[in-house]
This record gives structure tokens, sequence and C-alpha cells, in this order.
């Protein structure tokens, strides 16, 4: 008997997958306007210091179901069809190849919302999405459509190059706690915090609370090796068409400047921010994954 339940079908993943996206960027959004302003290269206390913590939120809030859905769809089609074509049932290279794919195919939504977002929290233009997005729309007759464009997806780059090392990172490591605890379920015959009900993740399948202790962990390992990728990222988003410099100017600069330091600028508010998203997102997915797994099983029983 295999101990590591089917994917979700494809309704369950985009479902739960907006639930968990809309849910963790919603509840954990001061954390992100802090780090933003922290990593800033104007300054914290220039950039809106403690002000205004949900500037940016409209763009979030638009991105945010598309963007998580887009991810899990994609991430669970994926490491489907890795893993039933392969003789190994359990690999963390097919977890990683589709958490990198996942992660490319939401940044096609995440990263013009996350530029008008940033902006927003830096209080750039205004201090609010729609002013940002304005703004940026508003150099359509200088920069044409193409820059316009552009300006909407500045950062693309670093934000991949950012998120397929975190997701590299967290997902196979989630993954990989995940299985240890169906092992734990199935040899002791109760998951890690007891029989939970509905949507905890009866059968074979780990509990709501059990994945978003294992998403809490496997985020903030994340997190914290790829904050500097995440400096470089709010760096390059925060820059205008005008002053608009290279990844590798702005390495030069930044280490010649200040040395090492300001690469690891906002690391405690990120590990913080995404060892709490970890537990929400991946916790909220698996509640939203069981429940609706369970449903369908019941519905199934009645025919």
């Amino acid at each position: 008997m295999s101990q590591t339940p089917g994917p979700p079908p494809f309704q369950t993943a985009l479902l739960a997958g907006a639930l968990a996206g809309t849910t963790v960027d919603l509840s954990l959004f001061p954390l992100d306007t802090l780090k933003t302003r922290l990593q800033s290269s104007a300054g914290f206390f220039a950039s809106g210091g403690f002000r205004g913590i949900y500037r940016g939120v409209g763009s979030a809030v638009v991105g945010s179901a598309p963007g998580a859905s887009f991810f899990f769809v994609t991430y669970e089609a994926t490491k489907s069809l890795l893993l039933s074509s392969s003789d190994v049932k359990s690999s963390g290279w097919h977890h990683m190849a589709a958490a990198s794919l996942g992660e490319i195919a939401a940044c096609a939504i995440r990263v013009p919302t996350e530029v008008v977002k940033q902006r927003a929290q830096a209080g750039q233009h205004g201090g609010s999405s729609l002013q940002s997005l304005v703004a940026i729309l508003s150099q359509r007759p200088a920069i044409g459509l193409t820059g316009v464009w552009r300006e909407l997806y500045r950062g693309w780059g670093i934000t991949v190059m950012r998120e397929v090392p975190f997701t590299v990172l967290q997902f196979p490591l989630w993954e990989a706690l995940k299985a240890w605890g169906r092992e734990r379920k199935i040899r002791t015959g109760r998951g890690l915090f007891g029989d939970i009900p509905l949507g905890g993740g009866k059968g074979k399948e780990v509990s709501a609370a059990e994945s978003a202790l294992y998403g809490s962990f496997s985020g903030a390992v994340a997190a914290g090796v790829t904050t500097p990728l995440d400096v470089l990222k709010t760096r390059v988003m925060l820059s205008t068409q005008r002053e608009h410099q290279g990844i590798g100017h702005i390495i030069r600069t930044i280490y010649q400047e200040n040395g090492i330091r300001p690469f690891f600028a906002g690391i405690g508010p990120r590990v913080m921010w995404i060892s709490a998203g970890g537990a929400i997102f991946l916790g909220s997915y698996q509640w939203a994954v069981n429940a609706m797994t369970e449903d369908r099983k019941r519905e199934e029983g009645l025919r």
C-alpha cells in the first residue's frame, strides 16, 4: 500500500491555492511592508517607517489568489507527471523541478503586482496601489507600450532568481517532512497532534496543523538563505526608469558602500514573515485540500 496520497484534482489545487495565497498575503502584509522599507535604498524612515503599513494592500489582494493558484496547479501537475513517469516514487528532484516551474508560472502574475505593491509600500507615487499603477501607466507617451510593460515587469529576472532557489529549498523540505509525518501516522495510528476532524487529514494524509508546522520550518530555512536575493529584488523594483541599473552594478555599489551587511537587511522580518507565512500558506492549502477531498469522497459514497 502506497504511503503517498495521489495529487489533488485541478479544481482542488486551483481553489485551495487561491485560498492559501489570499489568506497569507492579507494576514502578514504589515510585516512585508516593514521588510520592504528596511531594504529600500532610501532608508526605513524615509520610505514610511511604521506609518501606513497597509499601503499597497490593493495590489496584493488582486495578485494573491491567481498567483497562488497558478503556482499550485503547475506544481501539482508537474509533480504528478514526473512521479508517474519515474520508477522512483518519492524524489526531492521531482519536487524541486515542480516547485521551480510553479514559481515561474506564478511570477507572470506576481511580478507586476509586486512592483506596484512595493512602490506603494515605500511611499512612491503617493503611497497607494492605484497611484503607483497610474504613475507607471502614465509613462506610456514617453517610453511607449513596451517601456510600460518592462516597467511593470521590472525585477522579473531577479524575482525568478530569488523564488526558484527559495522553492528548491522550501518545497522538497516540506514534502520530506510530510512524508515523515505520513509514515509516523501509519506506524503509530495517529497524527503529530492527535486526531483532527474535517480538513485535518484523515486516512494517510497529514493534518493541516502538521502541514503548517512543516511549512513554517521549511519557509524559515529558505527565507534566511535567500535574503540577499530578496534585497536585490527590492532594490531593482524600487528603482525608476531614470535610475535603472543592472544587478551587477547594484551588487557592487551595495558592497563598496556598506560591505556585506546590507545584503541581509530585513532578514528578521523576512524570516518571521515567511515562517508565519509558510504555516498559514501551506497549512490553509492542506486544510482546503483535505476538506475538499473528504467532501468528494462523501459525495461519491452517496452515489
